[in-house]
């Protein structure tokens, strides 16, 4: 092409003069010319470009290449002759041609590589609607007009603007709502959701759409996930009911969260848990100089040390198989590891399971978090974090009425202490351990019934590493003594849940999978509470985080019961135990409930 351009425009010039020099077509002017403009091709990589995918980029780098090819040729041609062979235009109409003589080729190949059909497939391109037109759609639709798997039959977004515009020729055909009927016109065979930024909201009603065409979906990664590494940006995955049951991106505060975690030496307790397992994680990327962890489960730790050792390979890792309820074991870690932060995330959790073995209850949750507070107190750590729950405002379970206790010895003991103890309320969070989720998931992949405990029950929901995030920014925020509560947004009926989960997994409920109402189980609250009305909850610098007035009462008192119910659980004597929670609380009730299981139809299922 620099030949072509270069011996063209040269004889077009000349063309106009009456006297014109003998040059050839391969004189020694053309060899300079192609030595100059090669060294520039190979010094701004232009050989190294590939042609199935030329973009505006290799179009602007073959007009660089050009502009700075005719600037060597002329460098070259002066000193070679002084350019006397050269008209001046030449060098002004050479850079342009040239651009357009190299772009075209490219351009052309690109486009006939992605509009050729692949005559050789046996099977039927999958004809596909894209729900989405913004930078997602635009991404999606660009990857997937080159896949021969695939045929674009149009693009549905609710921007009135581009109606019935093209994005990479593809249609624009209506608005989201319109999906039931513009499907079944198209006959597509598969709907992609291109909205990785959508609220919660906002995606159960595209999911809901979707549902009502009866085909299957797609959808690309929410934002956040693609951020914290756990999904790449345009790949195509099934909805999960997180992507319907998650929220906006939480805003941080990193800087004062950075300054309270990097460079310090951190415990987690309980550290191969759901929550203990982020937490680590998180701590890992903020620069802590040392982690220790301390786990019951064998496996859990061994599996998070793993992890941890794998991605973050410089980090001081010390993983550490024990009980917190263990006091010398405890004393051991904490004189070994000094830790500056520590994350109490161990505890017992399930309430049910609690609810007929309070002696363990009352030694994990309250003893334990007891033994490593005082240990925490007396190594001088500067800070402790509580990790407690909603179950723990107006107690009616075991579980519950132990997290209360530990909050309450927690407060009482920041008053004391030099170290700051800041406790973290909040609800369940998305498919933790043992968790409603994984049991769902379990029970639809078994072909049902998908059980659940009552058709009005309601919880409030977040995702782990939102849960995380909150806590890592609210044990910077408290000052000692604090209950903070995380604002967990509104609360999803479990029959909601179990209903959109049995959905995604392509099925239909009361049809395919029946959803069996067990009744209320002992301890069980219909409808779970963030805050105490006596602790006058107020608002934080941050809008995700409530907190909650302290209500204390006397050391003396405190630490007499303490000792009482460490007498209690040597001589296993839970009637002892059970007036020490009255005590602490008067308003703990037990809720003991008959449980009566029910298979009600899906049409017959309480609103």
């Amino acid at each position: 092409m620099v030949w072509l351009t270069w011996t063209a425009i040269t004889s077009f010039r000349w063309s106009f003069e009456a006297e014109r020099p003998e040059l050839g077509l391969f004189g020694p002017e053309v060899w300079l010319v192609l030595a100059a403009q090669g060294s520039i091709f190979w010094m701004t990589g232009l050989y190294k470009g590939l042609w199935r995918f030329a973009s505006l980029p290799d179009l602007w780098n073959i007009l660089r290449a050009a502009t700075l090819g005719a600037l060597a040729i002329a460098i070259t041609l002066f000193l070679y002759n002084r350019l006397a062979t050269v008209p001046r235009t030449v060098l002004l109409v050479y850079p342009p041609v040239l651009a357009v003589l190299l772009g075209l080729p490219r351009l052309a190949y690109r486009y006939w590589k992605d509009s050729r059909l692949d005559f050789l497939s046996r099977s039927p391109a999958m004809r596909v609607l894209v729900l989405g037109a913004g930078r997602a759609g635009d991404t999606l639709v660009r990857g997937l007009v080159r896949e021969n798997r695939y045929r674009l039959v149009g693009i549905l977004d609710d921007n009135q603007q581009i109606r019935g515009a093209r994005i990479h020729g593809v249609p624009v055909l209506g608005n989201l709502e319109q999906l039931p009927e513009l499907s079944r016109e198209t006959a597509a065979q598969m709907l992609l959701i291109a909205m990785p930024s959508a609220t919660s909201p906002q995606m159960q009603r595209v999911v809901g759409l979707c549902e009502q065409t009866g085909l299957p979906f797609r959808t690309m990664p929410r934002l956040a996930d693609v951020v914290a590494g756990r999904s790449s940006f345009g790949e195509l995955k099934e909805v999960a009911i997180e992507d319907l049951l998650g929220r906006e991106q939480v805003q941080l505060d990193w800087t004062s969260i950075r300054t309270g975690i990097s460079g310090k030496r951190v415990l987690v307790t309980g550290g191969g848990g759901s929550i203990g397992s982020e937490l680590c994680r998180q701590v890992a990327r903020l620069g802590a100089s040392a982690l220790t962890i301390l786990e019951l489960s064998e496996y859990n730790l061994y599996r998070i040390e793993q992890e941890l050792r794998r991605e973050f390979p410089d980090l001081l890792l010390d993983a550490r198989i024990g009980d917190c309820g263990d006091q010398p074991g405890c004393e051991r870690v904490f004189a070994v590891a000094r830790p500056q932060v520590v994350f109490h995330a161990a505890a017992y959790k399930h309430v049910p399971l609690l609810q007929e073995q309070l002696r363990e209850a009352f030694r994990n949750n309250v003893l334990g978090t007891q033994v490593v507070a005082q240990a925490a107190d007396r190594h001088g750590a500067e800070s402790v974090v509580l990790i407690s729950t909603d179950k723990a405002v107006n107690p009616s379970s075991i579980m519950g009425a132990c997290k209360r206790a530990a909050e309450i010895y927690c407060q009482n003991l920041a008053t004391q202490s030099n170290t700051r103890f800041i406790t973290v309320r909040f609800g369940n969070v998305l498919d933790s351990a043992g968790s409603v989720v994984p049991l769902f998931r379990e029970q639809i992949r078994k072909g049902g019934p998908v059980t659940v405990t009552h058709p009005e029950i309601t919880r409030y929901f977040m995702t782990i590493p939102e849960a995380c995030q909150l806590i890592l920014q609210a044990s910077v925020l408290g000052k000692g003594g604090e209950i903070f509560a995380l604002d967990m947004g509104e609360p999803v009926k479990i029959s909601y849940l179990a209903e959109q989960m049995i959905l995604l997994a392509g099925k239909q409920p009361g049809r395919d999978i029946e959803i069996a109402y067990t009744g209320l189980r002992a301890g069980e609250k219909l409808f779970e509470e963030l805050f105490h009305p006596l602790e006058n909850y107020q608002a934080t610098t941050h809008a995700k985080i409530y907190l909650a007035q302290p209500r204390l009462m006397a050391w003396s008192l405190l630490a007499m019961q303490m000792q009482q119910a460490e007498l209690a659980v040597r001589e296993f004597d839970e009637p002892q135990l059970r007036r020490i929670l009255d005590s602490l609380l008067p308003e703990f009730e037990v809720r003991d409930i008959e449980s009566s299981a029910e298979v009600l139809p899906f049409a017959a299922r309480p609103s």
